[in-house]
């Protein structure tokens, strides 16, 4: 068939930029092997953010009578958590499927294959060569797994098949302590699991502010969770009860389940993109500035380009890609701005939860030389005093100049970061946010309250 657009994979960055091109008025064939949604509807940033969610309602049960409620916690039923979890994926998938329907979009479902037909790139579904003047990838990614790290999904877990277990396991080994990790040993201690997390690096969330990665070691330890930072997997072996694993530094651990969490890779193998042309570095699509492959008129989205594995980037990336074609073609007038990866906000949904946008201390003095600190405390904002949680917000600026990075710890300040995202992209002054005021009493406040004190206006902080 002949289309204006294919889009080669129905993930975050697939499907956006088969929506937008169809709102433009392209003719769009959209391939899919398996579900539109990808990864994050189906396995990754939805169920594990309702696993998580879950795990809020089970602390709340067992800690009610520090607010007065006494209840108790009878069991986790984890097929009852699935279910609840399934649901919600199912109907955003029908709202989706629903969606993509309506715009118009031809879903062609099976293995698609970047070919070159006369010379040309277009997209090989079953022996049927799909066509169109421009190609876009959105192939995603896959977990990313060891050397001698053999996975069964029974006892050496991916995080799909964490996601699918029978039972809860009563002791886990968390290999990684990035997002994904982060967000499994929490969920997992909420339900009663006794949780080790093993990261090669130096500390958890090696990407993020450090002072954040503290936080959160500080809360994971409270919280029963023990994190093994700076030493490396050297072996693991597979025994009758669960897993042995043998750590560089020669310690042994032992338990039920060992989850394999050291990211993800991106999907590129087989899909023939090389041998279209295709140039990839370390798996990775290359692109320029326009996300246009080395082949001219195929485009790349999403996990497929190094940087934020990330599904918002995905759909930014969609978007952009679909404009930026709508602008070659004389559908759309004015070029779209493709987002930098330091504007895009970036969430842990662990317990405490840490978000970010901009740029890390360290980040910010490479780039700008002398710059200006401030860390306002939660426990100066009633909202967080309310929900019992500890955590910070904690500004960077340039010296006299704009706020460009915003660091979150505490419970929901997720929620948050989509003003901080504004303030670090929209080049905002501790002046102007302060100037704002905040509702009360909200987590908000806390953002206020911080752009107050780096402004020289200190209300409910010593200044």
């Amino acid at each position: 068939m002949d289309f204006d657009l294919v889009v080669l994979g129905a993930g975050s960055g697939g499907y956006a930029c088969a929506l937008r091109a169809a709102q433009l008025g392209m003719n769009v064939g959209l391939v899919e092997r398996d579900l539109v949604g990808g990864t994050c509807l189906h396995r990754g940033c939805i169920p594990t953010k309702a696993l998580l969610h879950a795990a809020e309602v089970a602390d709340a049960a067992r800690e009610g009578s520090r607010f007065g409620v006494h209840a108790t916690v009878d069991s986790i039923d984890l097929a009852g958590v699935q279910s609840y979890s399934d649901a919600v994926v199912a109907k955003l998938y029908q709202g989706l499927t629903g969606l993509v329907r309506s715009r118009g979009i031809t879903v062609v479902r099976g293995e698609g294959r970047l070919v070159l037909a006369d010379g040309k790139p277009a997209v090989g579904v079953a022996g049927e060569v799909h066509r169109a003047p421009y190609v876009v990838l959105g192939s995603g990614s896959r977990t990313r797994t060891l050397p001698g790290v053999e996975v069964d999904g029974e006892v050496v877990l991916t995080s799909d098949s964490a996601l699918r277990l029978a039972q809860l396991p009563g002791s886990a080994i968390v290999l990684g302590g990035g997002v994904i990790g982060c967000e499994f040993a929490s969920a997992w201690r909420s339900f009663g699991v006794e949780v080790t997390v093993v990261e090669a690096l130096p500390r958890l969330l090696p990407t993020e502010e450090p002072a954040s990665s503290a936080a959160l070691e500080r809360a994971f330890r409270k919280r029963g969770i023990t994190a093994l930072t700076g030493v490396a997997l050297r072996s693991c072996a597979r025994t009758g009860k669960g897993v042995d694993v043998e750590l560089a530094d020669g310690r042994t651990l032992t338990a039920d389940v060992l989850l394999v969490a050291v990211g993800r890779a991106p999907a590129t193998a087989g899909l023939g993109y090389a041998e279209a042309g295709v140039a990839l570095d370390r798996g990775f699509v290359t692109v320029d500035g326009r996300l246009e492959t080395s082949v001219p008129g195929v485009f790349a989205v999403g996990d497929l380009v190094s940087g934020l594995q990330l599904a918002h980037r995905g759909f930014a990336h969609g978007m952009f890609v679909a404009e930026e074609v709508a602008h070659r073609t004389g559908r759309l007038e004015a070029a779209p701005v493709l987002v930098a990866d330091r504007d895009i906000p970036r969430v842990t949904y662990s317990d405490p939860e840490v978000a970010s946008v901009g740029l890390t201390e360290e980040q910010a003095r490479a780039e700008h030389g002398d710059v200006e600190t401030l860390t306002y405390d939660l426990s100066g904002n009633g909202r967080s005093q309310i929900l019992r949680t500890a955590g910070f917000v904690k500004l960077i600026r340039r010296v006299d100049g704009p706020v460009v990075g915003v660091h979150l710890v505490g419970a929901r300040v997720g929620e948050l970061i989509g003003e901080a995202q504004l303030i670090t992209g929209w080049d905002a002054y501790p002046e102007e946010v302060a100037a704002m005021p905040h509702a009360h009493p909200t987590q908000h406040e806390a953002l206020g309250e911080a752009h107050l004190a780096l402004a020289g206006r200190p209300l409910h902080v010593h200044g």
